[in-house]
């Protein structure tokens, strides 16, 4: 695994648990819910966008493309 992909990796897991906290839901709870809403794949496709914003318009996103998937987390 290379440099980059760790760096990946530490952001979509830090992406977890900020989310995790702003919802409630425990970390396992969150990737979940996310890898089933297409949050995780969101994350991965647009990491060089989002990593550069903070990471609570990322939980935003997050909710927004949950959201579209029929997720019922606002």
């Amino acid at each position: 695994m290379n440099s980059e992909e760790r760096k990946m990796i530490a952001y979509i897991v830090a992406c977890i648990n900020e989310f995790a906290g702003s919802t409630g839901l425990s970390a396992q709870e969150a990737f979940k819910y996310l890898y089933s809403h297409g949050g995780i794949d969101f994350l991965m496709d647009y990491y060089d966008t989002e990593h550069i914003l903070s990471l609570h318009d990322t939980v935003d996103d997050l909710k927004l493309v949950a959201q579209q998937a029929g997720g019922l987390i606002a």
